[in-house]
């Protein structure tokens, strides 16, 4: 493996859903995607294969992707799920986390995992990100979508609006920050990135009239960034910090919430955006999308946001394997 050329492993997530279907189509447009990367697919050969037979094509690899068989505890039916091929979902996930760590792999990027299966199999499971953090030592994990134009981290993700407030603290907030701005420089190569900080109340509290989140926690986060030498600005109303001019001042958004800073950037990116795991010790990207477990095996799945995140994943890896150690 070269940092010119990497390594990239793609796990095909849940069996039943259409991760292999996307697998498949990558392989099969591989050639024009520019994709400038060696792919190692953690599945199963055969699911591969059968996915294929259902969407009328034939399935060939290519150079640029190896399979790495991993057998199924039993045969996957497309749309259906079974919680007997649960931990085979993460045990790719595992071989992936191993591969990176022994520098095998780049990074990782991943297919669409199904969150209710693996609970149905008797496993604690919240979510891809939460369970990469903890195989990687309990780290915070930062969520951050990125297409084209736009990117947005989160400060939280998947709560409930009522627990958002009390989980937004000085300490998350610092973290967070730090995180966003150490990622940002080694993956984007943006040496100063410019962090636009979204307030949590409507106008962003409208000076402790509608909260005083702003106020008491926000406002002294940002300001503790600052002293620290980041480039931080806000809090800034979420209804305005997402018009282009705005913007242009900023290489990121970080949002408080999970649908304060979503919607605009799927509306702009939904399919081609990438969803990139910052904080761990390791480069992950994965698509922007769920299982669609009714699309399995009809050849109506649409390869895109897996093919950018393959994409990215290479972009990024390269970025920082260029970076100067220190």
């Amino acid at each position: 493996m070269s940092a010119t050329h990497p390594r990239l492993a793609l796990t095909c997530g849940e069996p039943a859903g259409i991760g292999p279907d996307l697998c498949v189509l990558l392989a099969q447009q591989l050639p024009q995607a520019g994709i400038d990367a060696d792919i190692v697919c953690l599945t199963d050969g055969n699911l591969l294969e059968e996915r294929a037979r259902a969407m009328g094509m034939a399935f060939h690899p290519g150079p640029q992707m190896r399979i790495e068989h991993i057998p199924l505890p039993r045969p996957a039916q497309a749309g259906k799920l079974d919680p007997a091929n649960a931990r085979w979902v993460l045990a790719l996930l595992d071989r992936a986390v191993e591969g990176c760590h022994s520098g095998e792999f780049a990074a990782m990027v991943t297919a669409p995992v199904q969150k209710s299966v693996i609970n149905d199999a008797g496993i604690a499971f919240t979510g891809h990100t939460e369970y990469l953090a903890a195989h990687c030592g309990g780290v915070l994990p930062v969520m951050l979508l990125a297409g084209e134009q736009l990117r947005v981290a989160l400060a939280t993700t998947h709560l409930p609006l009522s627990a958002v407030s009390g989980a937004i603290t000085p300490q998350l907030l610092d973290q967070t920050l730090a995180i966003v701005h150490r990622d940002i420089a080694r993956y984007w190569g943006i040496a100063q990135p410019r962090i636009a900080v979204c307030g949590l109340n409507p106008h962003a509290g409208e000076g402790g009239h509608m909260g005083r989140e702003e106020i008491d926690t926000i406002g002294p986060a940002i300001e503790r960034a600052r002293r620290a030498g980041l480039a931080v600005s806000g809090p800034w109303p979420a209804d305005t910090i997402f018009t282009p001019r705005q913007l242009a001042a900023a290489d990121v958004v970080l949002a408080m919430y999970h649908d304060q800073g979503l919607p605009t950037l799927k509306y702009a990116s939904f399919g081609q955006a990438v969803n990139v795991t910052l904080g761990l010790p390791l480069l992950r990207t994965s698509v922007d999308h769920g299982t669609a477990l009714d699309l399995a095996g009809t050849g109506r799945a649409d390869p895109r946001s897996l093919i950018a995140a393959t994409r990215l994943a290479a972009r990024l890896a390269r970025t920082a394997a260029a970076a100067p150690r220190t």
